[in-house]
């Protein structure tokens, strides 16, 4: 990929065939739950006709999905028709996929550097993805028929950055043959995680029609529960922080300063002291200074409240990137894994510049996420959302290409966004989502915020092009509402990725914004690009539905809004 298109990363390969849910297959699946719910149906002489039932039941269940082969197949040695069952067995059939997958990456040699490094990365990101399904497997195994809650959102928050490991690992591979081999091993996984999601997704809402309901509980997962009352293992400092004080007046656990006069003098040696399970909100209080150093808060420091200075004060920077040797995926300067991240007042930095392209300052994944008055600058891909539910308050985003890129739901409210200089064969792209499937809970929603250029782009804004986005994968979704949008934006609005790639698939769409560049008169004509005239309907992109925020931001001292602004 050419230095003006922006990306190694790639895109979507396959033309994966796509299946519409009829009516037909909706009336089925009913009839199968009545005929649960009423008893196993027997043939007109009395006899049970379970062999038969039991096929209707995997047929039912399979209906939904977009690879009803492999669907059938994966169940054909089941014996249920409980679709609680026959979900957990797709699901289980899921897991083992992946785990004869996960040391594939091993097995594959290679001479060339960067590909042992995406390798590596691709071993990593399958585990996350064994964790996840796990996770969701425990949940399924929680649900009951007659009473059912909306955490059935989380397996589907789950599933989706499981389908998003497996394309990062895949976008990691720019070598024919080893991408190849890859492929083709994770196919059967790819196929039966999208048919995972097919199920839970169509189950849920027609359980949700006959008004019944899942109680799952939160039994592998450790982020802040859900209920109005606070765990019983909260310490007072947790429930001060929680009541929306952010930093002010907690005591932090540890203070990392750079004098010294800290406990710790980098921030890595303050989460490598947390202990491990801890209880609680553990907070690292990062005095003003640079922090030359690769931050990583890994899979199991849940719950970590970070907070500086100043986005100006506190920053953590580094300057690793594609272009010298680093897969984009390792190039982040601070990485946010572990569940329930906070951050607050703190800036993170890659200074790679223009010319390395893929430079990442912040790569997020942490499930419930939440950064408010932060800064995060780079050039191309600033801002990596890569998973999960995310939420950016009163925070600035500062880059080139695609600097806000990912496969994340993900809301920035109250946010300035600036456009940077790129060099000059290059155009500049706000965002870059990464769905890869049409039921993936995942989006880029930018609400009440601003975006304009800075000063070094002003004077030649019109001359280097700049667009709100440009579709990564096939399933791209990015909403633009309620924000002030400034000149230096074209009247098209969005760029092609590579001819009509995702033109008829993504979502693009613009609600109530402002400004000079905001005008829709002359947008793009694709499929998938709208105006959306209607409030209901700008409704579902906002905080409450699209990130479930009503059930959590609150735990996070963030101001939020959840609805519409205006």
């Amino acid at each position: 990929m050419s230095s003006f298109n922006g990306h190694g990363r790639g895109r979507k390969g396959g033309g994966m065939k796509k299946v519409l849910i009829g009516g037909l297959s909706l009336i089925l699946l009913v009839g199968v739950i009545l005929a649960i719910v009423g008893g196993i149906s027997r043939s007109k002489n009395g006899s049970t006709s379970l062999i038969s039932t039991t096929q209707k039941a995997i047929k039912a269940i399979c209906a939904p999905t977009d690879y009803k082969e492999a669907c059938e197949k994966t169940l054909s040695g089941t014996t249920t028709t409980n679709p609680k069952e026959l979900i957990k067995a797709a699901f289980k059939a899921t897991i083992d996929e992946f785990r004869s997958a996960f040391h594939l990456p091993e097995n594959i040699t290679t001479a060339d550097n960067m590909q042992k490094m995406a390798l590596s990365d691709c071993k990593t990101l399958l585990q996350y993805a064994i964790d996840e399904l796990q996770a969701s497997y425990s949940e399924v195994g929680n649900i009951e028929i007659h009473s059912m809650g909306d955490r059935v959102d989380n397996i589907k928050n789950w599933l989706s950055a499981v389908l998003s490991y497996q394309e990062t690992c895949m976008d990691g591979l720019t070598q024919p043959e080893v991408k190849s081999a890859m492929k083709n091993v994770l196919l059967n996984a790819t196929q039966l995680t999208s048919n995972a999601l097919a199920m839970v997704s169509e189950i849920s809402s027609i359980l949700s029609a006959f008004k019944m309901s899942f109680n799952i509980s939160f039994p592998s997962r450790h982020l802040l529960e859900k209920d109005d009352d606070l765990p019983t293992w909260f310490t007072a400092g947790d429930r001060r922080l929680l009541a929306g004080r952010g930093g002010d007046n907690v005591k932090p656990n540890v203070v990392v300063a750079k004098d010294g006069t800290g406990n710790f003098k980098t921030i890595n040696d303050a989460l490598n002291a947390m202990p491990g399970n801890y209880r609680g909100r553990y907070v690292i209080y990062v005095k003003g200074g640079v922090y030359k150093e690769q931050v990583l808060v890994d899979k199991n420091k849940v719950n970590v409240f970070m907070y500086g200075d100043g986005p100006r004060k506190t920053i953590v920077t580094g300057s690793k990137n594609f272009v010298d040797g680093t897969p984009t995926f390792q190039t982040a300067t601070f990485a946010a894994i572990g569940d329930g991240f906070i951050a607050k007042s703190m800036g993170f930095s890659n200074t790679a510049g223009p010319e390395k392209h893929q430079a990442v300052a912040l790569r997020v994944q942490s499930d419930m996420s939440a950064f408010f008055n932060c800064r995060m600058d780079g050039f191309q891909d600033t801002l990596y959302a890569q998973t999960h539910r995310q939420f950016y308050r009163n925070c600035v985003v500062s880059g080139t290409i695609d600097f806000i890129f990912g496969d994340s739901a993900v809301v920035f409210q109250n946010c300035l966004i600036i456009a940077r200089k790129p060099m000059d064969n290059q155009y500049n792209t706000v965002t870059a989502h990464g769905r890869i499937d049409k039921r993936e809970t995942t989006g880029i929603v930018i609400q009440n915020c601003r975006i304009v250029p800075d000063g070094r782009l002003f004077p030649v804004r019109f001359k280097l092009p700049s667009y709100l986005g440009r579709p990564w994968k096939e399933y791209s979704r990015t909403v633009i509402m309620e924000s002030t949008v400034a000149d230096f934006i074209q009247p098209e609005g969005w760029k092609p990725w590579d001819g009509d790639f995702a033109l008829k698939t993504l979502f693009y769409a613009e609600y109530g914004n402002r400004g000079p560049g905001a005008n829709t008169n002359k947008r793009v004509k694709w499929p998938g690009y709208k105006v959306i005239t209607n409030q209901k309907e700008a409704l579902q992109y906002t905080v409450g539905p699209f990130i479930q925020g009503g059930s959590w931001l609150r735990y996070t001292g963030a101001p939020n809004f959840l609805g519409l602004k205006h």
